[in-house]
């Protein structure tokens, strides 16, 4: 099969740049090995949330000038980051996620700990905040379902009362969930927003606003809506009052959703999505790639003008750690990491781990580098590019979504 492009990857970088191109009128493949780490997503997207002492960033557009020259922020240009950035939010509503935020100033989320963080873009039915302390309520009522397992009210009550705020705990079920306590393992928020539909969402908000009790707001584990936020909304509109979700622990129903409707407006616009597929191979000749062979596809090889590389770091095997080297696994990609096994990683878990700034060496137009050369038609874009820290800077979403929307503007 032959197609304009070929993006390795399915999370929010893969995804960008296939949304990107298809509105350009290209032909495009997304080969995706299985669910990307949107799962786990919080509600929230980082653009750049703290400094290098870790200290909270306030305009992120400015703190970038500090990042070093091979941070992807540095490299693609820091006029083209404002320049995208403002992209990202209309994309996600044209796709069916509703999400405040703006490059220019960062907000503040509250964690399912119960701890106020910075943040790009945070889903609308979300807490996003100009200050960590500037809550409108005195009183809230935290109500849980009775026997979710991703959801930690107590943790949640510590980090409100610290800023001031009254809580009163609750829980509540009805009768489609009590159903699903039948096996414990089934009490997840996703697995709740499969049942959470028509008249159970009737019954549990009529639970919910006599636990309420004369609280203010309302504060409520995010399971709800997980295929469209069609569902949350009418949960949040019955509650009678501010009512927000809060993020649960694991698999994530704003994550997963934000997953799901991205792959379906992709499709819908008439892009392919190959799930539950992987590269097996390459077919290079000289520094161009010519094809990619799948394990699904087998002998029948996918041809592309040109190819994104979007398969991620570490946690998707998109690099692998042996004892002695970082390597990229299946098209033999050059990769940049410093030093011998042991000055890869520091023993204590809560400093910066060098690995993290590890990824698949470039040029500066982010072409692949194959055996010393650099490739003339593979791109790498995300978490696949060295030179960022996403868990210290609080910058993932953002390297993601950026990067793989100015590679799209080149292959154009």
């Amino acid at each position: 099969m032959k197609f304009d492009t070929i993006i390795i990857g399915g999370g929010l970088s893969g995804l960008s740049a296939g949304i990107s191109l298809v509105k350009a009128g290209q032909r495009v493949a997304v080969v995706s090995a299985g669910q990307s780490s949107l799962h786990f997503n919080s509600g929230s997207f980082e653009l750049m949330g703290y400094d290098e002492n870790h200290r909270p960033v306030e305009n992120p557009l400015e703190a970038m000038k500090g990042l070093d020259e091979e941070h992807p922020y540095r490299r693609m240009g820091l006029d083209n980051v404002a320049r995208l950035a403002p992209q990202v939010a209309p994309m996600l509503a044209d796709a069916g996620v509703r999400m405040r935020g703006t490059a220019a100033r960062n907000h503040w989320r509250l964690s399912p700990m119960g701890v106020m963080k910075t943040a790009w873009l945070t889903v609308e039915d979300h807490i996003a905040l100009d200050s960590p302390d500037s809550f409108p309520w005195k009183k809230a009522a935290i109500i849980n379902i009775t026997g979710l397992l991703d959801f930690f009210p107590r943790f949640l009550e510590t980090g409100l009362r610290k800023r001031g705020m009254e809580c009163s705990l609750a829980e509540v079920t009805c009768n489609e969930i009590a159903e699903q306590r039948v096996s414990a393992t089934e009490m997840r928020a996703t697995n709740i927003a499969r049942v959470l539909q028509g008249k159970a969402l009737e019954s549990l908000a009529a639970e919910i606003r006599q636990a309420a009790g004369d609280a203010e707001v309302i504060f409520f584990p995010s399971a709800a809506g997980l295929e469209s936020m069609k569902n949350a909304d009418i949960l949040r509109e019955l509650a009678g009052r501010p009512f927000y979700f809060i993020p649960t622990m694991s698999t994530s129903v704003s994550g997963v959703r934000c997953q799901m409707t991205l792959q379906k407006y992709f499709r819908r616009i008439g892009g392919y999505y190959m799930i539950g597929d992987v590269v097996s191979k390459g077919n290079f000749d000289g520094n161009r790639l010519l094809s990619v062979e799948t394990r699904n596809f087998a002998s029948d090889r996918l041809s592309a003008d040109n190819f994104i590389f979007a398969a991620g770091s570490f946690y998707s095997h998109g690099m692998v750690a042996t004892p002695s080297a970082i390597v990229e696994p299946v098209l033999g990609l050059d990769t940049e990491y410093r030093g011998s096994r042991p000055e890869w990683y520091n023993e204590d878990i809560f400093k910066k781990q060098p690995y993290m700034k590890f990824g698949i060496a470039t040029d500066a137009d982010f072409r692949a580098i194959r055996d010393g050369k650099t490739t003339e038609n593979i791109y790498v874009a995300g978490s696949s590019l060295p030179g960022a820290d996403s868990v210290n800077e609080g910058s993932g979403a953002g390297v993601a979504a950026l990067t793989a929307l100015h590679i799209a503007e080149k292959i154009k």
